[in-house]
């Protein structure tokens, strides 16, 4: 059937995300193929009918300037069609996000309850649940950034649910920051982990520009990433070892030893008696390395001169 798009009722749109790579492409097809897949809806008042399926075909025929959409229309009612249609799409990769939008939905427009809504879903309440929770805790501004295509729903989910449980405010400024910037959800989770256990002066950095911020924390991972000399390694390794020893001797002032079962004290002196031969072995090996390289050095030493 062909509806015209002043008869359509687009009330469930902000139930799914928009993808803006998906939609040119799809807005491509359209033009030079025309419209091979009809939309769903359902019946409403008089000659309106309800999309259940097909936003992204009409919001791209709208922008082709064509007066109708071809419609299949299925003879349920709405919230029927919105669980058939989200089970018959539903992919393991679907986000929790986007199901928690259609729950709240059926809960507040069709007064479906929690144990329904799992039975409907062949869910666990506690699944229900969740994703009703995670829509409340998730402030309106961030949904709509999802919705749009400008944030990740990962890291909504991941970061901006529980920097919002804590501070709202906050969690709204940063994500309109990351949805202005198209942060992936790797950034966001930079972002998120310097804010969280930054200083005072980091946060307000993360918050003022994060785009500093990122590059900032680049570069220290790259200089950390980067092949160390010869020098650095050995520094390195050797302040590993001692700050190893040191960490052991504290925990053995305190009492750790005498905390063990007199038959765990074997056990300790067999990894003690191996620990000991390893470090006597690589501080031979030092001296024997320092022995063979002096009249080296000194030979060197005595052609600069």
């Amino acid at each position: 059937m062909e509806v015209e798009f002043q008869h359509l009722d687009l009330r469930y749109e902000r139930l799914r995300k928009h993808h803006p790579a998906r939609e040119r492409q799809l807005l491509g097809s359209l033009a030079d193929h025309g419209q091979q897949v009809p939309i769903v809806v359902v019946r409403g008042p008089g000659e309106v009918r309800v999309v259940i399926d097909g936003y992204k075909r009409v919001r791209a025929l709208q922008r082709l300037a064509r007066d109708t959409v071809c419609a299949t229309e299925w003879a349920v009612s709405e919230s029927e069609a919105l669980i058939v249609e989200r089970v018959m799409r539903a992919t393991p990769g679907e986000d929790a996000l986007a199901q928690g939008w259609l729950l709240r939905e059926l809960a507040d427009r069709f007064g479906l309850g929690q144990e329904e809504m799992s039975r409907r879903f062949d869910k666990s309440k506690s699944w229900v649940s969740r994703r009703l929770a995670l829509v409340a805790d998730l402030p309106a501004a961030i949904q709509d950034s999802v919705r749009q295509g400008k944030l990740a729903a990962h890291a909504a989910m991941k970061y901006f649910v529980p920097l919002a449980r804590a501070n709202e405010e906050v969690a709204v400024m940063l994500a309109a920051k990351a949805a202005t910037l198209r942060l992936s959800t790797r950034q966001v989770g930079v972002l998120y982990v310097g804010y969280v256990s930054g200083s005072a002066r980091t946060r307000e950095l993360v918050l003022q520009d994060p785009r500093i911020f990122l590059r900032v924390h680049q570069e220290a991972q790259q200089k950390k990433d980067a092949p160390q000399g010869p020098v650095k390694e050995i520094e390195g390794e050797l302040g590993a070892l001692g700050g190893i020893a040191r960490r052991l001797h504290r925990k053995l002032q305190q009492g750790l030893w005498r905390k063990l079962l007199p038959c765990e004290h074997e056990e300790i002196r067999s990894h003690v008696q191996r620990a000991r031969a390893d470090v006597q072995t690589c501080l031979a090996n030092f001296d024997e390395e320092q022995g063979n390289a002096g009249p080296e050095h000194a030979n060197v030493d005595s052609q600069a001169s």
